[in-house]
C-alpha cells in the first residue's frame, strides 16, 4: 500500500528475481535436470493470456510460416513453434499497449539441439522492439527476461525470434506486467529504502542519566556513502575552480584517457606515467575513488601505433609488458581494474593471441593485483536490446569463462556496464540488471552519459541515474564526463566557468536527495529524549543541544549498509 497526496493505491510490486544457476561457482542461464520445467509467469502472465499454456493454443496463434504445436511433457504443457524457415516464424501473441506504462516481459524457452540465441520481439505499426533475449538451450529450460516502453498506444503482436532456423522454439510461462509511472517511482522508493538507507536513534540524556526531551538534534552528512562520481581528464590538474567543483561533489572518478596504453606508453619503451601518478595524489589527498581504466582495449582503433603492427611473439611480449606494468605500478590503490575493455565488441588480441587472449590477461592482473575487483566493462548491455554482440546473455557467457580462473584464489570479478544512452528502454535496463544481478557480483555503471536532443537528455539522463541508484545489486556509478575544454564526448555536466549545466542540475538535484551536498536533518528529542531518522548511507556529523541544560554534546558516525538494525546513539 502506498501513499500519494492522500490517496491509497495499491501498487504491484516489482519482482527483481532472474533465473541463472550456479554450479562449481560458475554461473550459467538454467538449464539443468534439477528445473526440468519452467518457474511460473512472474505476475501470474500480467495482461498476457493463457499465460502458462494450460489451456492450450488460447490467445496464441501462428506468426509468419511456423508449424505451431501445443504439447505436454512430465505435467508441464507448452507451445512449440516448428518447421521454421525465417527467423521469425514463430508463436505469437496480440496485445495491446499503452504510451505512459513500463512493462516488464518474461518467458521460459528451450530449443531442440545446441544453443540458439532467441530474441522476443513486439511488432507494432511495422516497427519492431526488441524487448529482450536469451541463449536457449536443448533439454532444459532458459528464463528471457526483458521490457520495453512503446511511444504511442495501440495494438502490438509478440513472437520469439531466431536466426538459427534448424530448432523448434519451445515457449512457456509468459509474462507482461504493466507498471504506472507512479508505480515505478515506488519501487524505486522501497528499494531505496532497504539497499541506500537505515534507520538512526539517537537519545539524548543530562550527566545524570536522565532523558532530555526537546533536545535539537542536527545532522549534516559530510561523505556520500554510495559511490557516485565522474570521469576527469588532466585538464583538472593545476584547475582550481574545477577541483572545487568536482570535490564538493563526488567520491569516484575515473580517468578518461591518462592510464590508458596510448597515454602511458606512446613510444615503444618509453612509459611515462607522470600525468596519471599526479592526477591519482590528487585524488588521493581528497578521499576521492579511482577506477583503473584500462588495461587493455579491444578495439583495433585505440591501439598505440606501434602495437598496431606486432603479432606473435613480440605483441605478446609487449601485452605481458604492459598488464605487469600499470597493475604492478597502481596495485592496491584502485577501485577496480577494467581489465580488457569492451571484449565482447572487439577483439584485437584475440584475432592476434588466439582466443584465451583476453582470459590470460584477467589471470596476470589478479595475480599481481589479487585484492582488487577485475570488471569486464561492457557497452549496450543496458541500453540496446537489439545488440546480440553484448547482452545480458552473452556478458554471462563470458563471465563464466573469467570465473574458472584459478590464479591466485578465485578472482574477484565485477560486472562493469558503460551505460552510453541515447532513448533510454528503462524497464529493459532495470530488467538486464536483474539478470545480471542473479550472479552476486557487484554492478556498476561507468560510464553513464546520454546522446539525446537538448530538450530531453537531462530528462533521460535522470531517469537513468535513479534507475541505477535504485537498483539493489548496482554498487556504485560514475558518469562520462565532466568538463573538458575541448568538449566531452558526448555531454559534459559543468561549462568552463563551472556553471552547471542541465545536466549537472540533474545531479545536483539527486545529490540532495540522496544527502549528499553536505545534507542536513533537523529535529527535537521526544518526551523520553529519543530522536530517530532514516537516513542514507554515509560519514555523519551529529550536534545534540539543549537550550536548558545550556550544553551541546558532538558525535562523528558512519551508517553502512551493514547497519541493519537502528544505530543507537
Amino acid at each position: 500500500m502506498k501513499t500519494f497526496a492522500g490517496c491509497e493505491e495499491n501498487f504491484v510490486p516489482y519482482d527483481y528475481s532472474a533465473t541463472i544457476e550456479a554450479s562449481d561457482s560458475l554461473f550459467i542461464q538454467t538449464c539443468s535436470s534439477e528445473i526440468s520445467n519452467p518457474y511460473k509467469p512472474q505476475y501470474n502472465g500480467g495482461i498476457i493470456v493463457n499465460s502458462d499454456l494450460q489451456n492450450g493454443s488460447q490467445g496464441w496463434s501462428q506468426f509468419g510460416n511456423a508449424k505451431v504445436d501445443f504439447r505436454e511433457f512430465g505435467g508441464n504443457k507448452f507451445a512449440v513453434a516448428g518447421e521454421r524457415n525465417k527467423s521469425y516464424d514463430s508463436v505469437s501473441q496480440k496485445v495491446y499497449l499503452e504510451k505512459g506504462l513500463f512493462y516488464t516481459f518474461s518467458a521460459w524457452l528451450q530449443v531442440t539441439k545446441g544453443k540458439a540465441p532467441v530474441t522476443a520481439v513486439f511488432k507494432k505499426n511495422g516497427e519492431y522492439k526488441h524487448a529482450g533475449s536469451v541463449i536457449s538451450e536443448s533439454k532444459c529450460w532458459s528464463m528471457l527476461k526483458g521490457g520495453l516502453t512503446v511511444d504511442e498506444s495501440g495494438p502490438s503482436e509478440l513472437y520469439f525470434e531466431s536466426e538459427d532456423t534448424t530448432v523448434e522454439i519451445w515457449v512457456d510461462s509468459v509474462s507482461l506486467q504493466p507498471f504506472t509511472q507512479e508505480e515505478w517511482n515506488s519501487h524505486h522508493e522501497q528499494s531505496i529504502h532497504k539497499a541506500r538507507k537505515g534507520t538512526v536513534r539517537i537519545r539524548a540524556v543530562n550527566s545524570g542519566g536522565e532523558p532530555l526531551p526537546n533536545a535539537t538534534i542536527s545532522i549534516v552528512q559530510n561523505r556520500l556513502g554510495f559511490p557516485f562520481g565522474c570521469a576527469v581528464e588532466k585538464n583538472i590538474l593545476g584547475n582550481q575552480a574545477y577541483q572545487n567543483w568536482f570535490t564538493k561533489r563526488f567520491t569516484v572518478t575515473t580517468f578518461g584517457n591518462e592510464m590508458k596504453w596510448y597515454s602511458t606508453e606512446r613510444v615503444r619503451g618509453k612509459e611515462d606515467y607522470s600525468t596519471a601518478d599526479a592526477m591519482l595524489r590528487f585524488f588521493k589527498q581528497h578521499g576521492v575513488a579511482v577506477r583503473g581504466h584500462n588495461i587493455l582495449w579491444e578495439d583495433p582503433k585505440y591501439q598505440p601505433r606501434w602495437v598496431s603492427s606486432l603479432s606473435g611473439k613480440d605483441l605478446y611480449n609487449a601485452v605481458k609488458r604492459r598488464v605487469f606494468s600499470v597493475v604492478s605500478r597502481y596495485k592496491g590503490q584502485l577501485a577496480g581494474w577494467d581489465v580488457v575493455n569492451e571484449n565482447l565488441h572487439f577483439s584485437f588480441f584475440e584475432s592476434k593471441m588466439g582466443p584465451k587472449a583476453s582470459y590470460n590477461t584477467y589471470a596476470e592482473a589478479h595475480i599481481i593485483d589479487p585484492r582488487t575487483t577485475m570488471f569486464m566493462n561492457e557497452f549496450n548491455t543496458l541500453e540496446q536490446p537489439g545488440d546480440s554482440a553484448s547482452s545480458p546473455a552473452r556478458y554471462l557467457q563470458k563471465l563464466r569463462e573469467l570465473q574458472s580462473i584459478r590464479v591466485s584464489g578465485s578472482i574477484p570479478l565485477g560486472i562493469g556496464l558503460e551505460s552510453h544512452f541515447s532513448t533510454p528502454n528503462i524497464p529493459y535496463m532495470r530488467s538486464a540488471l536483474d539478470t545480471l544481478a542473479a550472479t552476486g557480483l557487484p554492478i556498476w555503471l561507468t560510464e553513464v552519459d546520454v546522446d539525446a536532443p537538448p530538450n530531453v537528455r537531462a530528462k533521460y539522463f535522470e531517469q537513468v541515474l535513479r534507475e541505477g541508484h535504485a537498483h539493489p545489486q548496482v554498487k556504485g556509478m560514475v558518469t562520462w564526463t565532466g568538463y573538458s575544454p575541448t568538449g566531452c564526448y558526448r555531454m559534459c555536466l559543468t561549462d568552463g566557468n563551472f556553471r552547471n549545466l542541465p545536466t549537472g542540475d540533474v545531479v545536483d538535484k539527486l545529490l540532495r536527495e540522496w544527502g549528499g551536498l553536505r545534507g542536513q536533518t533537523t529535529g527535537l528529542t521526544d518526551a523520553d529524549g529519543f530522536f530517530e531518522a532514516s537516513l542514507f548511507h554515509g560519514d555523519y556529523d551529529l550536534n545534540i543541544a539543549h537550550p536548558l541544560a545550556n550544553s551541546s554534546a558532538s558525535h562523528s558516525f558512519k551508517l553502512t549498509s551493514e547497519d541493519s538494525q537502528p544505530s543507537p546513539f
